[in-house]
């Protein structure tokens, strides 16, 4: 099957969840599951953490503040959102945007996994610390955990089932809404991240 239809399978099976109480409130409140958007065979993957209201509204990740702070963000370092593939682990929104629930991660994962399968890119970048210990842990990289104040804008390679895999944590664009400081950190660690995706 082509990237295009198992990605659109991969839609249809969220959509038609019914075992995650994340979904029912998605039924209750008339909004829709986000899977995800960019180009299938991008070498890069941004990987953040549940949709937030504008983006279950929408269908759209990152579509919202932290939408507009990582568009500006890749504009910064140079890189096109569409030349990149936009996800997040889970795929409904957590009601009034809390942290994902280990069990929540633990139900959309595999989703995850298969859409990593699909694009198969080279470099990983994690956008937040669930996604970050996560990604870390599902690749080989568990042992190197720590903080993600330690861990931001460093690369670690790692192993996925397509073969080698660069994994980059990152904080998430949001850290800039609640303290603007953090936005010269992301700018650099995006700066790391276009130097990875020119030399790989």
């Amino acid at each position: 099957m082509e990237k295009t239809e198992l990605m659109a399978q991969i839609k249809e099976e969220v959509i038609s969840l019914t075992s995650s109480p994340l979904c029912q409130e998605r039924i209750k409140n008339g909004v829709f599951p986000v899977i995800g958007e960019g180009d299938h065979n991008a070498s890069i993957m941004f990987i953040g953490e549940a949709p937030g209201r504008n983006e279950a509204a929408t269908g759209r990740p990152f579509c919202g503040a932290a939408g507009r702070i990582l568009n500006e963000l890749l504009e910064s370092a140079g890189i096109e959102r569409s030349s990149v593939y936009i996800t997040n682990i889970v795929k409904d929104r957590p009601p009034e945007n809390r942290d994902p629930l280990p069990e929540e991660i633990e139900e959309y994962a595999p989703f995850l996994d298969r859409q990593i399968a699909i694009i198969q890119p080279t470099i990983l970048a994690t956008l937040g610390r669930f996604s970050m210990e996560y990604v870390m842990s599902r690749y080989g990289l568990a042992e190197k955990l720590a903080p993600i104040s330690s861990l931001h804008g460093k690369v670690f390679k790692g192993v996925a089932p397509h073969g080698p895999v660069q994994v980059i944590p990152l904080y998430h664009p949001a850290v800039v809404i609640y303290g603007a400081s953090k936005k010269d950190t992301l700018k650099e660690d995006f700066c790391v991240l276009k130097k990875l995706a020119d030399i790989r």
